[in-house]
């Protein structure tokens, strides 16, 4: 069945790869600032900042069968530099930003529709400077616990949660060949996600084959989380 899928997000990284994903066989929306990185594909854009935009729902068809939200932020450094100000930004970018547009696009979801969202493996596993975006990404997977109880049946919930993804967003982590190697050696898979690792989690979850979940937190982290192979 073809599907209409939203994607808050898809020039670049993640979204970008989900988007190129889905395009075949469903009709994809993108909502972004640009449309840079989607030349070529079959989506229709739409031009949208969640940080101060309303969507325009005049643009979506009336019934929506999927939802993504893929905008994101890496902030890490030691909790002494992090000032409060730090904290209320990844918030709203990472949280209050995704309730927002989530409130915006409820009313269109099918039923049988999925809603994906994206954490972080550092919210399971405890690491040092993450305490913002942890905190941030903490708050999304209570949140679509939350929301896949009270939506059941009609509409799925579910998280993926990665650990480092080779994506513009983490350029910094990865600028060099020496920083390249280290992080691929703290995976015991020995080696960072790519984007379309996690965009196929996502489709995945979009799909009827992940019908019977909902309110699950996907790793999808080079076994980070779970295995300590040193």
């Amino acid at each position: 069945m073809k599907k209409n899928i939203l994607l808050i997000g898809g020039s670049y990284g993640i979204g970008n790869a989900l988007a190129s994903m889905l395009q075949n066989g469903n009709q994809v929306f993108v909502a972004s600032r640009s449309n840079e990185g989607l030349e070529g594909m079959s989506v229709t854009h739409i031009p949208f900042d969640a940080a101060s935009d309303s969507l325009d729902l005049s643009a979506l068809p009336g019934e929506l069968h999927g939802f993504v939200y893929c905008p994101g932020s890496i902030n890490l450094k030691p909790f002494k530099m992090m000032s409060t100000e730090s904290f209320v930004t990844d918030m709203q970018l990472n949280f209050f930003n995704l309730v927002k547009v989530t409130k915006e696009v409820m009313p269109l979801m099918a039923t049988g529709s999925s809603i994906v969202f994206f954490s972080t493996v550092a919210v399971g596993t405890g690491m040092p400077f993450h305490s913002s975006v942890a905190a941030a990404k903490g708050a999304i997977e209570g949140f679509a616990k939350s929301l896949a109880a009270e939506y059941a049946p009609k509409i799925r919930f579910n998280v993926v949660a990665p650990s480092l993804v080779d994506t513009p967003l983490a350029s910094r982590l990865l600028s060099n060949d020496r920083k390249r190697e280290m992080m691929a050696e703290r995976h015991p898979l020995k080696r960072f996600g790519k984007a379309e690792d996690i965009a196929a989690a996502a489709a995945f979850l979009l799909s009827e084959d992940s019908s019977w979940m909902t309110g699950q937190i996907l790793g999808i982290d080079g076994g980070l989380s779970t295995l300590n192979v040193s």
